[in-house]
């Protein structure tokens, strides 16, 4: 299942349960803005550059009024690894059953060394406080990502 979002869209509701185990909604940010961005695979090199570019621009983020909130389908236990391994300071969200990668509609077909499979296209999405998708970003390139997503966030 593929939602065609875009911005001014709502963001699906999601629940889900991250690095610690305690669960965690769209809905416990409300009245806040919110970074969820969606990466392939704890403990990678792209996925650990782009977390280590989030956890290092934490503090503005949240001085701009944000959350950051990591997703992908590893488990629990890999995303507590990968947090501590990698210092990170904001919640990871263990997606394994792919309920919220489906609903945000980052699970997709994809394609590497001419072989076809499914997996999460790494994608970010700027959520408002009302639960409306402020920007998106497809595809992301990770290098200067996390800068460009506060840059986007502090020209609201």
């Amino acid at each position: 299942m593929t939602m065609n979002l875009k911005k001014g869209s709502k963001a699906p509701v999601f629940f889900g349960v991250d690095d610690e185990g305690n669960p965690i909604t769209l809905s416990d940010h409300a009245g806040k803005k919110l970074v969820l961005y969606f990466y392939p695979k704890d403990s990678t090199p792209a996925c650990s550059l782009e977390a280590n570019d989030f956890r290092e621009r934490l503090k503005d983020f949240e001085a701009l009024g944000a959350s950051v909130i990591g997703v992908s389908r590893d488990s629990v236990r890999r995303h507590a690894n990968f947090k501590k391994k990698q210092k990170i300071n904001f919640p990871l969200i263990s997606d394994e059953n792919g309920a919220i990668c489906n609903s945000y509609g980052v699970w997709q077909e994809k394609q590497n060394y001419g072989r076809t499979y499914m997996g999460i296209v790494r994608t970010t999405f700027l959520i408002s406080e009302a639960g409306e998708i402020l920007e998106i970003w497809p595809n992301v390139r990770v290098k200067g990502h996390a800068e460009r997503v506060l840059e986007s966030l502090s020209n609201l």
